[in-house]
């Protein structure tokens, strides 16, 4: 898992209250002239009434109130502005770490196993909270919690009377939530596209109790006791919030009535369980033999329409990266894939709220931790495959399980043989065989591999076996290419679970190469002399390359600060690495910084192609 800052969630609610009563202690509740008669002052020429604050609950109204000139006015003014500002960024950087802290709890996994119907098990990630679940409770706290606490410390601090300050808030964030928020969501989508509400049953039940909570409350204020609620009505309303839970929730996973209705799930990009809207049985009946589906008994029919487009995304992105990076190396480049796909993955409300919030207080991006846990993802695949003791069987698995470990490699063309992994999980007691066959993708065999198909033996307490594939390669020129090694027919009592199918990637070594400066700038003291500036050759090292390159002026003058160089560098076959000779001029004078550029030319093959 990535290495995070932990933080108490705990803590940081309390802070968060605390925050949150500093701040509704200072603003002041203002009384009008027409509701005190003690509290109006009346100018004599005007008679018109001012309006005067009551004493807040820490920051006591500024002494004395009347006869203000303008300038005590606006100064006063900044004052409890620039307070207010003050808690406000307090406030919100606390909501960030409470945030965070949701987000942590409501995105926690667990892996499962699932029987398909042949009796072949597989292992999928789901999410430990119900996505309705979550949205309906520690979300809408979370987005929430200003308003509500703001509401009741009022409330308390008032006697139990309604002030102006925290039914002002709910109702402004309800209004801004409806009428806003809702414009902006249809009025960013592009020309041509179309959005679809994911869980439709659960748009309805949350949508008919929203609406009845606006009547409701009409009711109890307006007509069954004006101007006053009950305790029995404060109690049956907060009763309605579990009320609308569990029935978002029945309508979620389709009990009671809505076991009658087909369900299904599928596997999103990330691997993990989520469940879709029911689709016609014409829909059904054209979908891709290769979706992954589990119905509603739990069995899990062959996936894999999310698992083969997140796999061509990750080829596809390593490909893109490789030509726009070609300095990097594979690690480096497998890196970024993974942070591209799960820049690209669905983010929850409290991602956004965080988002906002960092980005409006300017504490940073927290798209950048995605880069780090891209990195820590990737580090930990390949530690887990580096150790000796590799996973123990999971608890309670008594079925024999095999599949790749890893399911996806990345070769050099001039790789040569790479070896392949399989291993199986569970019970080890009895002798397993499985076969495994190569199968053409955009690579194909006896040109760009060599094709092989076999069987492989698990004798008795044997967990893992390995197996050669041989790369070709050539001389030519080609784009990265990809194939698959697919595992069947396995013997009982075992079965094949995910990932069954490897994805294998060649990178092709074959380019003449691209050429580039070891590093984009330099400094140096102008006692260095001699100073060998590095150009290396990427991406493929084939043939014999002239380069031609030249110095240019900058601040620093050409005979004054360094002695002019043009000149060609040669690679030959192979070669990698060559170095340019910058002879730097010593001056006995103090000078100021200068600068001057290096410069390459095209390069140029020589003796054929």
């Amino acid at each position: 898992m990535a290495s995070t800052t932990n933080f108490r969630p705990s803590l940081a609610i309390g802070t968060f209250v605390l925050l949150s009563v500093a701040l509704s202690m200072t603003t002041a509740s203002v009384t009008n002239g027409a509701s005190s008669p003690s509290n109006r002052s009346v100018h004599a020429a005007g008679h018109q009434a001012d309006t005067k604050c009551q004493e807040g609950l820490i920051l006591p109204v500024w002494q004395p109130q009347d006869n203000l000139t303008t300038g005590d006015r606006i100064a006063r003014g900044l004052v409890y502005f620039f307070a207010l500002l003050y808690l406000f960024i307090g406030v919100s950087i606390v909501s960030d770490r409470f945030m965070a802290a949701i987000e942590v709890i409501t995105s926690k996994e667990k892996e499962v196993r699932v029987k398909k119907a042949g009796g072949e098990e597989q292992i999928v990630v789901v999410r430990v909270w119900n996505e309705t679940v979550a949205n309906l409770t520690l979300m809408a706290l979370g987005s929430s919690a200003p308003e509500i606490l703001l509401s009741i410390i009022e409330i308390v601090a008032k006697n139990f009377n309604a002030g102006d300050l925290g039914p002002g808030t709910i109702v402004g964030s309800a209004a801004y939530n409806l009428f806003v928020i809702i414009a902006i969501c249809v009025l960013v989508i592009p020309d041509g596209e179309v959005r679809r509400i994911k869980h439709l049953r659960v748009f309805f039940v949350t949508a008919t109790w929203s609406v009845f909570a606006y009547i409701w409350l009409y009711l109890i204020l307006a007509q069954i006791t004006p101007g006053r609620v009950d305790v029995w009505e404060g109690f049956l309303t907060f009763l309605f919030f579990p009320a609308t839970v569990i029935t978002a929730y029945v309508a979620d996973r389709r009990l009671l009535v809505y076991k009658y209705i087909s369900k299904q799930y599928r596997m999103n990009k990330r691997g993990v369980i989520v469940q879709v809207e029911a689709e016609s049985a014409l829909e059904m009946n054209n979908r891709d033999e290769k979706l992954n589906t589990i119905d509603e008994n739990g069995g899990v029919s062959e996936e894999v329409r999310d698992f083969e487009e997140s796999r061509r995304e990750y080829i596809s992105a390593l490909k893109d990266l490789r030509k726009k990076y070609p300095q990097h190396d594979l690690e480096q480049l497998e890196i970024m894939a993974q942070e591209q796909l799960m820049n690209k993955g669905p983010k929850s409300r409290a991602f956004y709220r965080i988002q906002a919030t960092r980005k409006m207080m300017g504490s940073g991006n927290i798209m950048r931790k995605i880069s780090e846990r891209a990195q820590s993802d990737l580090s930990e695949v390949k530690a887990e495959l580096q150790r000796v003791d590799v996973d123990e069987p999971i608890e309670e698995d008594a079925a024999c399980r095999v599949f790749f470990e890893p399911g996806h490699y990345t070769v050099m063309e001039s790789v040569g043989e790479f070896e392949v992994r399989v291993v199986r999980r569970g019970d080890l007691s009895s002798s397993v065989t499985v076969d495994f066959e190569t199968e053409d993708g955009s690579a194909e065999a006896g040109s760009d591999y060599i094709g092989k198909k076999g069987t492989l033996t698990f004798a008795p307490g044997v967990d893992e076996q390995r197996f050669q594939i041989q790369v070709i390669d050539d001389d030519v020129f080609e784009q990265d290419e990809h194939f698959y090694i697919r595992l069947s027919n396995v013997s009982e009592p075992a079965s094949l679970s995910t990932p069954k199918v490897a994805t294998v990637m060649i990178l092709d070594d074959d380019h003449s190469g691209i050429f580039a400066l070891a590093s984009k700038d330099h400094e140096l003291v102008e006692s260095v002399g001699t100073y060998e500036l590095k150009v290396q050759r990427y991406s493929g090292a084939r043939g014999k390359v002239r380069v031609p390159f030249w110095t240019e002026d900058g601040t620093a003058k050409a005979g004054k600060d360094f002695e002019e160089q043009r000149g060609e560098l040669i690679f030959e076959n192979n070669e990698i690495e060559k170095v340019i000779s910058l002879v730097i001029v010593e001056e006995g004078s103090y000078e100021k910084d200068v600068l001057f550029y290096v410069n390459l030319g095209d390069p140029q093959q020589i003796g054929g192609k």
